[in-house]
């Protein structure tokens, strides 16, 4: 019930009051309470019969229930109390009388402060227009009325201006479709001679106008034009839709230095945004009023008297009421995105980005109806860019309709067709509908939100002709998914180069170009900082750019800010607040199951590279993933990983490694991460103890995240962390015992992921900690042993011992009913089980020392000398069936492990190690018995795995290391295989010919490693029509071969391309790069040795010039990266 309430704050935006955030605050601590005691009285439940439980543990919990109970009525009450959400019980207390008087009395105080508000943005807007300038001034106004020209306050503004003679001639005009502009002058003129009969002084202008508008159309613009050049004039355009309407009307007013005006209103803020000054300069705007019909005047920078005031910002009638505050702010949300993204004017970097847009415009089918959709998060510019791509010389004539609109919130597609009717020059919507029938149009749709919102609107433009084009801009990959049916429609924007996005910032910063190593040598390190920050988005750029270009150029000012570069530091700053604006939104747009997924990224440091598979099991730990029917938990947590990443709130990682169409890890773009500690400093979900934090740190979080910037200050640690609530604990840096403590029994993650100082003895206790389900100590070396206490965590779901010194694990491992992924292995080269080094290295007591050699003695692998080692598993495994994950376990010495991993029929992944001729067959005879198996890694000696006979239809991933000799001929039989990794000997021509069409013809087969391979032929030969489903081919130290040669029409979608060690051996030479219709990268890996760094340095020149001047060659022109 708890979860419903906050799930119905969040779907009515209510989120956003004040009032109503402090008592979501205390819905979810207490929905946390409610949910951590009944966690707790179930593992005590689970871990002894219910019988046993001693009447005082009884008593304990049946009184934190009831106080629970209490704390949950007293909450509903202050629901009830004070109306907070709509539709709760008890939200309409007041009888139908009482109900009346006070809604009567509401309205009525409602219409005085409604006629104040009127009041006082006609005056804003007099002051505007009263300027004193004598420059002919557009002002253009945008508001949110369904028709702004009528409203009173650009009315009164006419009629008081009007009165007291302000200007020679006045004239209200609404534009009328189609647009003919000697008619539109000739009504000017009529009100012209209208206005002066009601004067007898001026009966000759009155005269002279009534033979004006007797004249012939050339003769009537030529004397209109030569009548206003000796008038001061105020002129209302009523209704402009299009900026072509604006482009023709425009030139019949001259620009007399009479101090002349001309108002413009409009329902686009686009229009108004380009109406009211020069087009490569954003406008000023201010708002007018902030009732239902909430008016903006924008106007030419320089053009505002000075006042700042702005009516928004006067106070109101006390009975405003905070649902009418909010819903008005949610109508300006766009209005405000827009603004910020105008400010974006100048596309600097963003030429290929226009061009390429373009050319999706024109360069498609011709015979079909095409929708582009440009998506990227928020900030990168995208209305921007389209907008320049809509009015760019290279698609003008091309289309017989033209329009573009931005959609509104909250979403009408009623209003959005009658305001594309306008623009098309339509009466209505039927009559638009009728008339585009067959027209070829151009319809941009700016910032679609919802697929929902796509399925309104294109029902109404199935009948246009088949050339027209349709561009979407949204943040959501998925929704540019649904609208563009083809993937090639669909243009992903990327934040800038940085090299352009230190043009854009010298720019705005200093208003030309700068070259700040010689002018201002100071200011490049800042310079750094800030662009490093914003990471390639324009609005950043542009916003601190435009703010800092009104500070003092001097490092410490810079520096300042840098360090004040926070969400909300931003929000405090009028001038920066557009960018939290904007970002903000991208996080309110979230689905409510998608924000504390969100939020939880904020424990990870800035630049993080979050792996996927970690992120996932945490957040599986931590509950999470929603229940969805036919779909396992592990489903539902990528598919809330892949949303994050559609809608831009996550970055694929650029040192990520595609595994098919998967994405290996994520970053969080800095400026998103801000607001992701903000929020969830707010809601009390995450607290990081990091430099300069504060000792009166809210301490009530469930997360701590431990920074290794942080002072280990133990009473600090102690004063700060309320140990009893917190559910997961992330080290980063040094390890200190008292991170750990008995009192935290909620404890469900515990990540150590990478920490020094962390030994044996520190995980004495850790059998405690009854909650816990993700625990991972990779690749802290120095840990080499786990207590037998860990049997305890009954809980445990995730145990992650990777790069750690343990070679065997405890036999109370077996007792862990719930372990579904157990991941091991660890380097084994050097000295390091030696007492000495355990010693110094690792800071171990002599204890610990004399645990590790005696576990380092009893394992194989140490006396093997292997470079890679894995644990043994103790007897008794197979009972451990919630087993999905095994990896890094070593099976040589002992058949039984292998008959016992045979029987966990419900293995997905395994990794073995240590298979040999004496334990072959029986591992065979067990792989074939793990029907569901989908990745499996193998470790073996030559020839060990040929008696496979039925390996697992399911595999989709196959790793095999060690040499095969030749290729195994079940591979074959793999046709879900999607990544393949092997080393294997071919002794003839025919033979290789023989293993690499085996490999060629794997249906699904996506990403291929050859690692050491032997090949005796001298030419690697790749076909036409092999390999059509890779995406990644890596190659390693091929022996034997002379030259690779890719003929036209292989590996047709090949993108990735990497060669390592190619140089060895007397070089490779690889052919046919210039053909390859998909590559996007090639990775080239060169590695000598210094006795012969001559001959190998010639080589390596060689090979990076034959790599150059192919992909020269190729129209895709990949990228070539040298390490």
């Amino acid at each position: 019930m708890m979860q419903a309430f906050l799930m119905a704050a969040h779907d009515e935006g209510d989120e956003n009051s004040k009032v109503v955030r402090v008592w979501v605050k205390q819905v979810r601590d207490l929905a946390y309470d409610v949910e951590d005691s009944l966690q707790d009285f179930a593992v005590r439940l689970e871990k002894q019969p219910w019988w046993r439980i001693l009447l005082k543990d009884r008593r304990q919990v049946a009184k934190q229930m009831k106080g629970l109970r209490a704390n949950v009525e007293d909450v509903s009450q202050r629901n009830m109390r004070y109306h907070l959400i709509k539709g709760s019980a008890g939200s309409n207390p007041y009888s139908t009388d009482g109900q009346s008087a006070i809604t009567g009395a509401m309205t009525m105080s409602s219409t005085e402060d409604a006629r104040r508000q009127r009041e006082k943005a006609k005056a804003h807007l007099v002051q505007l227009i009263r300027k004193m300038d004598d420059r002919l001034r557009v002002i253009a106004v945008w508001g949110t009325s369904t028709d702004v020209g009528e409203t009173s306050v650009i009315k009164r503004a006419f009629e008081d201006l009007k009165k007291h003679n302000r200007f020679d001639c006045h004239a209200w005009i609404k534009v009328m479709c189609p647009f003919n502009s000697v008619e539109f002058m000739r009504s000017i003129i009529r009100q012209f001679y209208i206005n002066l009969l009601q004067d007898p002084v001026e009966n000759m202008d009155a005269q002279v106008l009534r033979g004006m508008g007797m004249k012939k159309e050339n003769d009537v613009v030529d004397e209109f034009k030569s009548y206003l050049n000796e008038k001061s004039y105020l002129i209302v355009i009523d209704g402009m839709s299009t900026t072509e309407e604006w482009d023709q009307i425009k030139p019949c007013f001259p620009n007399n230095k009479r101090g002349s005006r001309i108002i413009v209103s409009t329902k686009q803020v686009e229009v108004a945004s380009l109406c009211a000054g020069p087009q490569n300069v954003a406008p000023e705007h201010k708002q007018l009023s902030i009732d239902q019909n909430t008016l903006y005047a924008f106007f030419e920078k320089g053009s505002q008297d000075g006042d700042s005031t702005e009516a928004g910002s006067s106070s109101t009638n006390s009975t405003t009421t905070a649902s009418h505050i909010l819903v008005n702010n949610k109508m300006l949300t766009r209005m405000e995105t827009t603004l910020a993204a105008f400010k974006e004017f100048q596309l600097i970097g963003r030429e290929k980005e226009k061009s390429e847009i373009i050319q999706l415009i024109t360069n498609g089918d011709g015979r079909q109806f095409e929708v582009i959709s440009v998506c990227g998060m928020g900030g990168l510019g995208k209305t921007t860019v389209v907008r320049d791509v809509y009015q760019s010389q290279e698609l003008r004539g091309k289309f017989e309709k033209c329009a573009c609109v931005t959609i509104m919130r909250p979403f009408n597609c009623d209003e959005l067709l009658e305001n594309l009717a306008g623009q098309f020059g339509y009466e209505d919507v039927a009559d638009m509908i009728r008339h585009l029938e067959g027209k070829k149009c151009l319809i941009v749709l700016d910032d679609l939100s919802s697929m929902r919102e796509w399925d309104a609107i294109i029902p109404h433009f199935t009948a246009l002709e088949t050339s027209s084009r349709i561009i979407v801009t949204t943040r959501v990959e998925d929704i540019a998914k649904h609208c563009s049916k083809k993937r090639k429609n669909i243009y992903k924007l990327q934040g800038l180069e940085l090299n352009d996005a230190h043009d854009l910032f010298i720019q705005k910063v200093f208003d030309k170009t700068t070259d700040l190593d010689e002018q201002y040598p100071e200011l490049v390190e800042q310079t750094n900082i800030i662009l490093k920050k914003c990471k390639g988005l324009p609005l950043a750029i542009v916003t601190i750019g435009g703010f800092l270009a009104n500070q003092p150029k001097t490092a410490l000012e810079w520096k300042k800010l840098n360090e004040h570069i926070s969400a909300a530091e931003l929000q405090m700053n009028p001038e920066l607040e557009a960018i939290i604006t904007v970002l903000n939104k991208s996080y309110d747009g979230l689905p409510y199951h998608l924000k504390s997924c969100f939020l939880y990224l904020s424990i990870f440091p800035e630049d993080y590279n979050i792996k996927l598979k970690r992120l996932l099991r945490r957040w599986i730990a931590e509950g999470y993933p929603g229940v969805v029917r036919n779909k396992s938990t592990e489903e539902v947590a990528e598919s809330y990983f892949m949303d994050l990443i559609s809608r831009s709130m996550l970055l694929p990682s650029q040192r990520s490694i595609c595994d098919g169409k998967r994405i290996g890890s994520c970053q969080v773009h800095d400026l998103i991460r801000e607001i992701g500690i903000s929020k969830s400093m707010e809601g009390n979900l995450v607290l990081r103890l990091e430099e300069g934090c504060s000792l009166n740190t809210q301490g009530t979080a469930r997360h701590l995240a431990v920074s290794s910037n942080w002072e280990r200050d133990q009473g600090a640690f102690e004063s700060i962390v309320d140990m009893s609530r917190v559910r997961s604990i992330t080290v980063f840096g040094e390890w200190e015992p008292f991170f750990l403590s008995d009192k935290m029994r909620l404890l469900r993650v515990l990540d150590l992921e990478d920490t020094t100082g962390l030994v044996n003895h520190h995980l004495e206790h850790i059998g405690k900690l009854l909650h816990l389900r993700y625990l991972s100590l990779r690749g802290c070396e120095s840990i080499c042993h786990l207590p037998d206490t860990l049997g305890n965590l009954r809980q445990l779901d995730t145990l992650d011992i990777r790069g750690t010194s343990i070679v065997m694990l405890p036999q109370t491992i077996i007792k862990l009913q719930k372990l579904q992924h157990l991941h091991a292995g660890f380097p084994t080269k050097g000295n390091y089980l030696c007492t000495r080094h355990l010693l110094h290295t690792y800071g171990f007591n002599q204890l610990d020392a004399c645990t590790s050699l005696c576990c380092g003695a009893a394992t194989p692998c140490i006396m093997m000398d292997k470079d890679y080692g894995g644990v043994v598993l103790p007897g008794g495994a197979r009972k451990l069936k919630s087993l999905h994950t095994i990896r890094g376990v070593h099976v040589a010495y002992g058949d039984a492990v292998i008959q016992e991993i045979g029987r966990l029929s419900g293995l997905r992944k395994l990794g073995v190690m240590g298979i040999n001729e004496k334990n072959d067959v029986k591992f065979c005879s067990a792989i074939s018995n793990l029907s569901r198996l989908e990745s499996l890694s193998v470790q073996s000696d030559k020839g060990c795995l040929d008696d496979i006979t039925s390996p697992p239809k399911n595999l989709r991933s196959l790793k095999l290391e060690g040499r095969l000799g030749v290729l195994p001929e079940w591979i074959k039989k793999l046709q879900n295989l999607v990544k393949l990794k092997l080393s294997f000997t071919t002794s003839s021509q025919v033979e290789q010919d023989a293993a690499m069409e085996v490999l060629g013809h794997l249906p699904n087969l996506s990403i291929l490693r050859l690692s050491g391979c032997l090949f005796k032929a001298g030419e690697l030969h790749f076909q036409k029509d092999a390999f059509r489903s890779i995406v990644v081919f890596d190659v390693e130290g091929l022996g034997g071969i002379k030259s690779v040669n890719f003929d036209q029409g292989a590996m047709p979608e090949l993108e990735q391309l990497k060669v390592t060690d190619a140089c060895k051996r007397g070089g490779i030479g690889f052919f046919g790069l210039d053909i390859l219709p998909s590559i996007k990268e090639v990775l080239l890996s060169v590695h000598f040795k210094m006795d012969r760094a001559g001959t190998e340095l010639e080589r390596e020149a060689r090979l990076k010039e034959q790599f150059r001047t192919q992909l020269a060659r190729n129209p895709k022109k990949p990228i070539l990266k040298m390490e």
